[in-house]
């Protein structure tokens, strides 16, 4: 399985390019997952539903499943937070990973930045980033990429990959 990642501060992007690049990548026959990293309280379960319930009943897992998807919640309960190579155990094989919000991790990565967001640029210390896309000119020495051009961006990252 390659993997990709997308590193950028809240606000500048990330997940409105990963949504457009989904599509155009799994138009190709590629089979693409996504990992993204969420803050520390973050939660997709419903109060009042079962699996809520149960969880906060005390369960440490809770597997919810139906005839049209699966969903698995692990309760760390102040246990570590799993690395990065551990959570990419949890994933069935795919052609191609996506990863959101894990800005430190040594995969290739494409640095996503908007000067609205007030920010500094990543790039300058993290080697991983092979690329920026920006709306706004970047001094940089990396292939600069228009965060506006979606086709471009995915024939970047088949490229970078080695999928096209």
């Amino acid at each position: 399985m390659k993997v990709f990642g997308f590193a950028g501060y809240s606000g500048s992007g990330k997940t409105t390019l990963i949504e457009q690049l989904i599509p155009r990548l799994t138009q190709r026959g590629l089979r693409v997952s996504l990992i993204k990293h969420a803050h520390h309280t973050f939660d997709i379960d419903q109060p009042g539903k079962d699996s809520y319930r149960h969880r906060h009943a005390g369960a440490g897992e809770v597997l919810v499943t139906s005839s049209r998807r699966w969903v698995l919640m692990h309760e760390l309960r102040g246990g570590p937070e799993p690395s990065f190579e551990d959570q990419v155990k949890h994933l069935s094989p795919c052609d191609l990973l996506l990863v959101e919000g894990f800005k430190f991790a040594p995969i290739p990565k494409l640095e996503v930045w908007r000067a609205e967001t007030g920010e500094a640029l990543l790039h300058p210390n993290d080697p991983h980033i092979v690329a920026v896309a920006s709306d706004a000119k970047v001094e940089t020495r990396l292939p600069l990429l228009d965060l506006n051009d979606a086709d471009g961006i995915a024939a970047f990252v088949l490229k970078e990959m080695e999928l096209g």
